[in-house]
């Protein structure tokens, strides 16, 4: 059965597991707001636990806008947890302040030892576009051009390379004409979790945003999935692949981390209406699913989590929805 509320929107969401069960935060809003539209900027994150990705119980709210005035005082958005060396869970989360209408977004910091309880690293707040590498992207709302000054959905990973960790965002480059050519792939990196340097972005193109990040790495590849709408194709995009737009879930692919990436071809799931929407992808004891919220598009939004469904890696390194072949498959 889906991850779904009777009385709130459920959409974007993370897991982690603890070694025995799965968990599972996600955006959510009340549907006596009456259009779903509303929910972005109504929104807390929820909280359930599952042993097998399908039957969840609701553990209720985890995090929330903090009391105005603060950074994150309108809304707490999409993120992702991770365990440090010691066992202290790390949230990180996109925030926005209502003295802004939430149109600058940035990355907040917070920890928990039961994975239900967050308390903020002092005000929350530990990336902004700040320094001398935010010059490579739109440090300031492009009013006109983009609809936001995008810096959110902050993936966290330790860095394969030596110590420290890597932090992915869904951000924008600057100079760049074209709207939807402009969407991008930032990167901030860290020694301890706490203290983040801004990075030039690893890719750039293809669309106008690449929402909610997540890299992965599976046979020496890696890959990193991501979403975007059909009216955010860039034109070369369209050209390149002959397709229609369609909104969904496609993914860069990388023989390293810090890239350089490249787009995989065609699109891995999409559909006009969208049928799954800011999916993730985890590694389970039956092998790779995906999994995601329930859209439907703006006129007929449905918002839960759908089950997973099985995806592979096929002979060339591509990901593919179904089973793998081996395994009964088509």
């Amino acid at each position: 059965m889906v991850l779904s509320l009777e009385n709130q929107w459920v959409w974007d969401s993370w897991y982690a597991h603890d070694g025995a069960r799965w968990h599972a935060w996600f955006l959510k809003a009340d549907k006596s707001l009456g259009n779903p539209e509303l929910r972005h900027f109504n929104v807390s994150q929820g909280h359930a636990v599952s042993d097998d990705l399908k039957n969840w119980h609701h553990l209720g709210t985890s995090l929330a806008p903090a009391p105005k005035p603060a950074w994150d005082d309108m809304v707490t958005w999409t993120g992702s947890v991770l365990r440090d060396e010691e066992g202290l869970w790390h949230l990180f989360y996109t925030g926005g302040r209502r003295s802004e209408q939430a149109l600058y977004q940035r990355i907040g910091h917070a920890t928990s030892h039961d994975l239900h309880n967050w308390t903020r690293i002092g005000d929350g707040l530990c990336l902004d576009m700040t320094g001398p590498n935010a010059t490579f992207y739109e440090a300031e709302h492009q009013r006109g051009h983009w609809h936001d000054r995008a810096m959110r959905d902050p993936w966290v990973m330790r860095d394969p390379a030596g110590e420290g960790w890597l932090m992915y965002f869904t951000g924008r480059a600057s100079g760049i004409a074209e709207g939807n050519a402009a969407g991008a792939i930032g990167l901030a990196t860290s020694r301890d979790l706490m203290h983040w340097e801004l990075q030039p972005p690893v890719f750039t193109g293809g669309y106008g945003q690449l929402e909610v990040p997540q890299v992965f790495t599976v046979n020496g590849r890696w890959y990193c999935l991501f979403c975007t709408a059909a009216e955010h194709w860039s034109e070369a995009r369209i050209a390149e692949t002959g397709m229609m737009p369609v909104t969904g879930n496609h993914y860069l692919i990388a023989e390293d981390p810090r890239g350089p990436w490249r787009i995989a071809p065609g699109f891995l799931d999409g559909a006009n209406p969208c049928r799954r929407y800011a999916a993730r992808i985890l590694q389970t004891e039956e092998g790779l699913v995906i999994i995601g919220f329930d859209d439907n598009g703006r006129d007929a939004f449905v918002g839960q989590i759908r089950d997973p469904e099985p995806v592979h890696v096929d002979a060339a390194g591509y990901l593919q929805l179904g089973p793998h072949p081996d395994q009964g498959g088509a």
